[in-house]
C-alpha cells in the first residue's frame, strides 16, 4: 500500500531535502520520513525540534560527529537506508570516507577521538541494551566529553532510535497489507 499523497504536497524545501537525501546515500527516501515531513503537525514538533536540535543546533560536537552518531545508531537498529544516508553526510563532513567506514566497521581501531569513541561505545549500548548505567556516564565523562555532549549524543541517539522505529514500523505495516492483498 503506497500512499499517494507522499508523491506530492511538500514545500519546496522538504523536497529539496529529499533530493539530498537521494544523492547522497543513493537510495529512495522512506516512506516514513515522508510521512513525517508530511504530517509535521501530527507526529508533533518536539520530534522535530529535537532533531534539529541534536543534529543542526549549537554543539561542541561537529557536523560529522553527530552524523556518525546517527549513522552509528542506525547501524545498531539494523535500519540500512539511515545507516547509508547519515554515512554519506558524515563522510561529506568529515572529508574523510575512511574515518566513517573504520568507525562503523570496528570503534577499537578506528581513528576517532576518545571522548567520541566512547560516547559511541556508551550509544551502541542504549540502544541495544536501553539502558546505561553511571559506570557507562563515568567512562565518557573519563575519556574527555562534556556533560553537554553527553546531552548531545543522547538527543541524537533518542532522534534516530525513534525515526528507525517508525520506519521499520511503517515498513512492517505495509507489509502486512501487502501480503493480505491490499493496495
Amino acid at each position: 500500500m503506497r500512499l499517494r499523497i507522499l508523491e506530492n504536497g511538500h514545500g519546496f524545501g522538504t523536497k529539496a531535502l529529499f533530493a539530498l537525501i537521494r544523492t547522497m546515500s543513493r537510495q529512495p527516501v522512506l516512506d516514513v520520513i515522508k510521512l513525517v515531513k508530511y504530517r509535521a503537525d501530527f507526529y508533533g514538533e518536539p520530534m522535530g525540534a529535537v532533531t534539529q536540535d541534536a543534529m543542526r543546533g549549537p554543539s561542541a560536537w561537529s557536523v560529522g560527529d553527530r552524523e556518525l552518531m546517527a549513522a552509528f545508531v542506525a547501524k545498531n537498529n539494523q535500519c540500512e537506508f539511515c545507516t547509508k544516508a547519515h554515512s554519506a553526510v558524515a563522510r561529506g563532513a568529515y572529508r574523510d570516507g575512511k574515518k566513517v567506514s573504520a568507525a562503523l566497521s570496528n570503534l577499537d581501531t578506528a581513528a576517532i577521538k576518545e571522548p567520541l569513541r566512547a560516547t559511541l561505545l556508551m550509544l551502541g549500548k542504549l540502544t541495544r541494551e536501553h539502558a546505561v548505567d553511571a559506570d557507562d556516564m563515568r567512562a565518557v565523562l573519563a575519556a574527555g566529553a562534556s556533560r553537554q555532549q553527553i546531552e548531545d549524543a543522547l538527543a541524537v541517539c533518542f532522534s534516530f532510535n525513534v525515526i528507525g522505529r517508525l520506519a521499520d514500523a511503517f515498513e512492517a505495516g505495509a507489509k502486512y497489507l501487502l501480503a493480505r492483498g491490499y493496495r
